[in-house]
């Protein structure tokens, strides 16, 4: 079972965070924030992950410290639980339609951490969530993930849409990209033989 525990205190934010990259999509998410456990359940869902997150943070200062802190609580339960990479098949991409929101990720299960992002959001806020947040939940992933990560809104307007759309596009490539290709299950998808 690839599976990972993650539990994270700060000053900031207290974080336990379980998943399993092989469920069946269950989600079970008390971040703090209603609009947060909406786009993690559906993450969870789209990615056929198995997630749990509970967080207690200092939300009475904003939702910054818990929105970065459960992405790297997310990202490092990804690379605890892909353990070698062995036989995953390890690059990604999706876009996808969210009503008028058009919008594509790519990424790599490389190793190295990195993140770009062109999204173009008009409202301040969704919600109790500053709509500034997405990207920096995702940077928090992909840098503790080990991989690389493209986000780019092709089209939208409506910033639910657009950040629903972000979540549900990161969860397909990442489901798709951390699948074991059963023909080379022993294998690691690098000529280096190490993807670390």
């Amino acid at each position: 079972m690839r599976t990972a525990e993650i539990k994270r205190k700060t000053n900031e934010t207290d974080i336990e965070l379980n998943i399993n990259l092989d469920g069946q999509g269950s989600a079970d998410v008390k971040s703090g924030s209603g609009f947060l456990d909406h786009m993690l359940t559906l993450f969870a869902k789209h990615g056929k992950f198995d997630l749990a997150v509970r967080c207690v943070g200092d939300t009475e200062v904003d939702l910054h410290h818990t929105t970065e802190d459960i992405g790297i609580c997310l990202g490092l339960a990804f690379r605890e639980a892909l353990g070698n990479k062995a036989g995953i098949v390890r690059y990604a991409d999706t876009i996808l339609p969210m009503d008028e929101a058009l919008i594509l990720t790519a990424l790599d299960i490389s190793g190295r951490g990195y993140f770009a992002c062109e999204l173009n959001i008009k409202a301040d806020k969704v919600g109790d969530f500053d709509t500034e947040l997405a990207s920096e939940f995702w940077q928090a992933f992909a840098i503790n993930a080990g991989c690389t990560l493209h986000i780019r809104q092709l089209a939208g307007s409506n910033a639910h849409h657009i950040i629903e759309g972000v979540f549900k596009s990161a969860a397909r490539s990442l489901r798709r990209a951390s699948e074991i290709d059963a023909r080379f299950k022993d294998d690691i998808p690098s000529t280096k033989g190490t993807l670390a």
